[in-house]
């Protein structure tokens, strides 16, 4: 098989196809673009005419989980609206859906959209494992599901994330750049939600980085990714340990990252110890501008988002060689092997590079993030 597989958690690896591979893929789609014009397809990975199988005028289905991550509502949404209209010559509509960290009402949002006959579903899960009967009944339907952002079980069609195990070595990483590598420095590891699948790669991506290399002092897994939860954890954390005996915390988020920063703020510090975080939320990114916050992971939304649009789009009007394209990466869940996934690359964001990552991509302006609270900070950084 010309694929590297890589072990992640129990029924969950990643096939990473050889550079020959990717080749070969790049290559039939740009033999086909020209045979696809020909009959009235143009631009591969772009906008499209009608095809035999579904013209332009078609339904998305976009359900995501909750609304503390605040990127959802904010970027990925609005992203994936805009790319599918671009995509249909503005026919296309989208249908969106937020659980708010609930899984029943999850399903049976899903299972609303089925009823109304979506063409395609683009799904978050709250709960991997508990959404695969919803999944199943989409299935059923003979309507495709593309999981976004983690892992959905069931039969789903193609999957668009990022290589979540490096985002926690990234994290895990920036650490040891900051302290060194001596088993002096203790940590604390605020992990995230034992029902997200993606929560499990990044605990095994920076365990793999702090182990043996460290002293794991305290470890936490934050039930729904919930601030609250974190931050009761790590006031029990303060209260065995003394903040003298931390020396880092790694925060799987920017919500658990701003919990522990309160709570250690609140108990007295002089200066807060480094605090990793993921999802680059402005308010993260100004504790990172103040000094509070060490790093995030910054995940580009709109190369994610603008894949799974894409992706959509090209399942329903039965653009294959084009979705092909899309996905050239191969991920098994515990339920359904070989899917088809495109794996964005994980950038840590520190103090350093604020300009070239989310400034850079439109996400936020310098004005956004240097209000009148960070007017001082952001001059010391040259960040004007």
């Amino acid at each position: 098989m010309n694929a590297r597989t890589t072990s992640t958690t129990p029924g969950t690896r990643i096939r990473r196809r050889t550079a020959l591979r990717r080749t070969a893929t790049a290559l039939a789609a740009s033999a086909a673009a020209v045979s696809l014009a020909s009959c009235g397809v143009s631009d591969v990975g772009g906008s499209a005419e009608a095809s035999p199988t579904k013209g332009d005028d078609i339904t998305v289905g976009v359900l995501f989980p909750d609304k503390d991550t605040k990127r959802y509502e904010q970027f990925d949404y609005p992203i994936i609206k805009q790319k599918i209209a671009e995509l249909t010559d503005n026919k296309g509509v989208t249908k969106y859906a937020n659980a708010e960290k609930d899984q029943e009402t999850q399903n049976s949002q899903i299972e609303q959209m089925v009823e109304e006959k979506v063409d395609i579903l683009i799904v978050d899960a709250v709960d991997s494992k508990a959404v695969a009967p919803a999944v199943q009944k989409a299935d059923d339907a003979g309507i495709p599901v593309i999981a976004y952002d983690r892992l959905a079980e069931g039969p789903i069609d193609g999957y668009v994330s990022f290589d979540n195990e490096l985002v926690g070595q990234v994290q895990g990483r920036s650490l040891l750049e900051e302290l060194g590598d001596s088993a002096a420095n203790k940590i604390v590891m605020m992990h995230g939600s034992t029902t997200d699948p993606n929560a499990a790669l990044f605990k095994q991506g920076a365990v793999s980085e702090l182990q043996d290399k460290v002293t794991i002092s305290e470890t936490y897994d934050t039930k729904g990714w919930d601030p609250a939860v974190a931050k009761v954890n790590m006031e029990k954390t303060v209260a065995k340990l003394g903040i003298d005996n931390i020396d880092a915390v790694y925060a799987a988020n920017d919500g658990i990252a701003g919990a522990v920063i309160d709570v250690l703020k609140t108990a007295g510090v002089s200066k807060v110890p480094p605090v990793t975080g993921q999802d680059a939320e402005l308010e993260a990114v100004q504790r990172i501008v103040s000094g509070d916050q060490y790093m995030t992971v910054y995940k580009s939304f709109p190369l994610q988002a603008n894949a799974a649009a894409e992706m959509a789009v090209a399942k329903v009007q039965g653009r294959s060689i084009e979705f092909d394209a899309l996905a050239k990466d191969s991920v098994d869940s515990p339920t359904t092997e070989n899917v088809p996934s495109q794996l964005v690359p994980p950038v840590a964001l520190t103090k350093d590079n604020i300009e070239d990552t989310v400034v850079a991509d439109g996400i936020y302006t310098v004005k956004q993030i240097c209000t009148a609270k960070f007017k001082a900070d952001c001059a010391a950084i040259d960040l004007d």
